[in-house]
């Protein structure tokens, strides 16, 4: 795993453990990972294994997908293979012949790494190096890689630290054989002391209390900024990495975000309005999901979901171009379920349309979409995208009314209100007051007539 601590300016807040043992030790970590040297980080040559557990049929997509997630981390993929196993094999997952066969064959393609598309534990990953004669990286490994390579912001870094952080703390053991004990014990005794290995996970305990407590702080004040938007529909757009999201976010806000052809090039949550007539309907561009995507990576990007779980409407957006579109719309849902939010309300987009062979028939958008509203929309194409905006907003604003109120002048909170939470569609200015014609949810409105009236009670 390639673990950086270095502190980088976006959270240079957050120090480095005492004394400057940390950058000490890690070194040493790094002198064993695949692909490290002590100048610094090298390409690994990997040889990449997607494996098939009993009568499953083999997936080509599963072998595509590790592949690109390879490739993404910045590493050279020298050979790929499918690996049919009958059953798990507990200590390495699997068997002793098959694994040392499988290394020979990754070394005669010049790899130094064997990249596994599975969970591996600790000891399964240290097994299959034995066995192998090879570093052993697995998918969750790879995926962590991925998102710290596209961390940029502050809270993204130290969410994906944090992560990293997590996953490498069980699997340190064995760090001290290059590195000498410590004197302890009573006085008057040498006893074995504290190894390399278990100071390193003490530092490393102490920089994942320092992140999370800085992490606390930015959640805190990315829940401020979400309570500020309580009076606003909120819209998020999700679906799997790299199915064209930002795009569509630039397309219909002009946002602005980087939207390059690569896998979860967008791991911050960012939020702009979506209609022209005030901020009352806000969508949000939302980290991507993939294919058995880490709990852990679930855990430490929370706060930044949160923007999904409260959301009045969720746009699930399809690479309609992609043959395994269906797998990912269904991994999509899951993770949705995963999160809490699976019963709020949804809209299927189909997007790059444009680069479509044949278009997708009304039947099979339905079998997609479960029956749930759908669109085909390509983000370079401006009717799409209006099409898209108004779809959006009249999905979003199904529950508002709009009505035309006479407020009182002297009714100055109404007035607020009205401007603030409601689209002013018209507005004349009488002897008696502000006569405003508004559209707005029912609730809100509600509200605004019971200002007036108390007003008008004085």
């Amino acid at each position: 795993m390639k673990f950086t601590s270095r502190p980088i300016e976006e959270h240079s807040e957050v120090p480095l453990a005492d004394d400057g043992r940390w950058e000490e030790i890690v070194a040493q970590w790094q002198r064993r990972e695949p692909g490290q040297t002590a100048s610094g980080p090298e390409p690994n040559a990997c040889y990449v294994v997607a494996v098939t557990i009993g009568r499953r049929p083999t997936n080509d997509a599963r072998l595509e997908e590790i592949v690109s997630l390879v490739l993404a981390q910045g590493d050279h993929v020298v050979g790929r293979e499918h690996h049919a196993i009958a059953r798990p094999n507990p200590r390495m997952l699997l068997g002793v012949g098959n694994a040392g066969t499988l290394g020979e064959r990754a070394i005669a393609e010049g790899a130094t790494m064997l990249v596994i598309d599975a969970a591996l534990s600790p000891s399964q990953t240290r097994n299959l190096e034995d066995a192998t004669g090879l570093a052993v990286c697995d998918r969750e490994a790879v995926i962590l890689n991925v998102f710290h390579r596209h961390a940029r912001t502050r809270r993204a870094r130290i969410q994906v630290e944090i992560a990293q952080l997590e996953y490498l703390r069980p699997r340190i053991r064995g760090i001290g054989l290059e590195m000498d004990q410590q004197a302890g014990g009573v006085i008057g005794a040498r006893g074995a002391g504290e190894t390399a290995s278990e100071l390193f996970a003490r530092r490393l305990d102490g920089r994942l209390a320092v992140l999370r407590k800085a992490g606390k702080r930015l959640e805190g004040l990315a829940a401020t900024q979400r309570k500020q938007r309580t009076g606003c529909k909120r819209i998020a757009l999700v679906g799997y990495t790299n199915a064209g999201k930002t795009s569509l976010m630039n397309a219909l806000t002009s946002a602005g975000l980087s939207a390059a052809d690569r896998l979860f090039e967008t791991l911050d949550a960012t939020s702009r309005a979506l209609s022209r007539h005030g901020g009352d309907v806000l969508i949000s561009d939302t980290v991507g999901f993939i294919r058995e995507l880490p709990e852990r990576l679930l855990s430490s990007f929370e706060s930044t979901l949160e923007e999904i779980k409260e959301a009045s409407l969720i746009a699930i957006v399809v690479d309609a171009a992609d043959p395994d579109s269906v797998l990912h719309v269904r991994t999509t849902e899951d993770v949705l379920e995963r999160l809490g939010a699976g019963r709020i309300p949804r809209l299927y987009v189909f997007n790059k349309v444009d680069v479509l062979a044949q278009p997708l028939s009304r039947e099979d958008r339905a079998e997609i979409a479960r029956g749930q509203a759908s669109v085909m929309v390509s983000a370079r194409s401006s009717t799409d995208v209006e099409r898209l905006r108004e779809m959006l907003l009249k999905l979003v604003r199904s529950d508002e009314a709009r009505v035309k109120l006479l407020i009182p002048y002297s009714a100055g909170e109404a007035i607020s209100m009205a401007y603030a939470r409601c689209r002013v569609i018209e507005n004349e200015s009488l002897a008696e007051g502000l006569l405003l014609t508004l559209e707005g949810q029912a609730a809100t409105i509600s509200k605004i007539k019971s200002l007036r009236a108390e007003e008008d009670q004085r």
